[in-house]
């Protein structure tokens, strides 16, 4: 049996799940250098080359067995945080997300205005004389023409194929396009200008109908600026990720490139009113809700784990009672008890014989969120309170109740300091999932209520990390630059209070 994982056979097994595996990768590593995105495609070149010497060599035998956790960890945890980080200092938000040299086509793709008299005509597109061409009826005058990038041929009305609307459907020497080549028509046509009279061209508006248009701006490659040709004014690189106007940062060209700004997207998290404000109450709120949801979920659930701690009739039953809200999905919990909290049909009112609003009002829908994650939380927490009590001795109990103590004391003295020193990493690790549960805010109340006419970013219900979904994804105007710094923020915040919190929980100190 040695010898089958060891000889020849085990070898060919590894070449041919190395070369399978390879041959995938190589080809991802050709589609992301196609794509231009070079630093995956380098990553796959790399990770082809490790799993090569890794696993057909004996270079190193324990890298075998760690080298798919260390490539793995690299790819979506290490990359995540170095583009989160890189970003963060970047301008990069809707309207500026494209590179700088993307975004100069575009700009000059779009930098054309139609005639005073907005002419049009009907179109066909295609190829003549192997060009891209369109084929272009001015039915009112009754003109017929083919338009190339460089030429415009005139035709005779009496060699076309027109329909009863004057529109010309074929020409000699002009092929229309097939159904596969419509397909891709749109990225090839869109871009092309076809050449009318003097300065204006044919601005294809979708593949039936073409604008008499004049390019308006002009790209100046040796100074780096576009110019209007017929007003005359620059527009030069702002350091933002725009072409403005000097001395008018209002007025600039669309769409602009991710540039970077360095510390500004930190800086306005404390120098911009509009954010400020919102993100202090935002925090203190985040705070708040994480430490009452651990207080609160500890709380019963080790209340319950001391009341089943003791040999009763059915303990086993209710055991399995108290972990069902642990073990149906979160999600569907929390869009019950949305349903439960309901003004008007609500289970809540109607038991109550009350018609609070409970998402309308600050208070009662935090106190919606609390008492929700209660009962999310608890099941949790009397678990591990379960096992923790079944691990403290015995002995030092009963010696406790010889020396006179009552069991108030005695819980108080002995019990809970040693089950917080058992159970302090998983409080720490429930109060950083709290600060983050996003799930829970977003499914119950969206953050809010929040008054969007008065323009308000964050709701009462807010915390951080639905906050900085907000600025990232909850609007017409994405900023991610700015997300990801408040993102960076978060991660330092739960990072600090984690450690502050082991430390002085002494639980590293039994690891030394």
């Amino acid at each position: 049996m040695t010898s089958f994982f060891t000889g020849k056979v085990s070898f060919v097994l590894k070449l041919v799940v190395v070369l399978l595996l390879s041959s995938v990768l190589v080809t991802l590593t050709q589609s992301a250098f196609a794509q231009k995105e070079y630093f995956i495609a380098g990553f796959l070149a790399i990770t082809i080359l490790l799993l090569v010497l890794t696993y057909l060599t004996k270079i190193s035998i324990p890298l075998k067995f760690f080298l798919p956790g260390i490539l793995l960890l690299i790819a979506f945890v290490l990359s995540p945080i170095l583009f989160t980080v890189t970003m963060s200092s970047y301008n990069y938000k809707t309207g500026n997300i494209i590179s700088k040299s993307e975004a100069i086509e575009q700009i000059k793709n779009r930098g054309f205005e139609s005639d005073a008299d907005g002419t049009s005509f009907d179109i066909k597109i295609g190829r003549y004389d192997n060009q891209e061409a369109i084929l272009v009826s001015d039915s009112i005058n009754g003109a017929y023409f083919i338009s190339t990038e460089n030429n415009r041929i005139p035709l005779i009305a009496q060699d076309l194929t027109v329909n009863e609307y004057g529109v010309a459907e074929s020409a000699p020497d002009f092929q229309t396009l097939s159904d596969a080549e419509m397909a891709n028509a749109d990225e090839i046509y869109s871009l092309k200008r076809f050449k009318y009279q003097d300065e204006y061209f044919i601005a294809l508006e979708g593949f039936e109908v073409g604008i008499v248009s004049r390019q308006v701006l002009a790209f100046d490659e040796v100074n780096d600026q576009f110019k209007n040709i017929i007003s005359g004014e620059i527009y030069t690189d702002n350091g933002r990720g725009n072409f403005a106007i000097e001395g008018s940062p209002d007025q600039y060209l669309e769409p602009g490139w991710r540039a970077p700004i360095w510390f500004e997207n930190y800086t306005k998290l404390f120098t911009e009113e509009r954010l400020r404000a919102p993100l202090v109450s935002v925090f203190i709120w985040t705070i708040t809700f994480a430490s009452l949801s651990v207080l609160t979920t500890f709380a019963l659930g080790l209340l319950l784990a001391l009341a089943l701690n003791k040999p009763i009739r059915g303990r086993r039953v209710y055991r399995s009672i108290l972990i069902l809200p642990y073990a149906m999905p979160s999600i569907m919990s929390i869009l019950i008890w949305g349903g439960m909290f309901n003004t008007e049909f609500g289970a809540i009112n109607n038991l109550l014989g009350t018609d609070i609003a409970w998402f309308q009002s600050p208070t009662f829908a935090k106190f919606a969120i609390i008492l929700v994650n209660l009962w999310l939380g608890f099941p949790y927490f009397y678990l591990i309170s379960s096992g923790a009590l079944q691990a403290i001795p015995s002995e030092l109990l009963e010696a406790a109740s010889i020396d006179g103590a009552n069991p108030r004391q005695i819980f108080r003295q002995i019990t809970l300091p040693l089950l917080l020193q058992i159970l302090s990493p998983l409080l720490i690790a429930s109060f950083a999932f709290n600060f983050n549960n996003f799930n829970l805010i977003y499914l119950l109340t969206g953050g809010g209520p929040r008054a969007e006419l008065d323009g308000e970013l964050a709701g009462a219900t807010d915390i951080l990390i639905s906050f900085t979904y907000k600025i990232a994804f909850g609007s017409s105007v994405q900023d991610l630059g700015l997300a990801s710094a408040i993102s960076l923020v978060i991660f330092v915040l739960v990072a600090s209070i984690s450690m502050y919190g082991l430390r002085k929980s002494k639980v590293l100190e039994s690891f030394q």
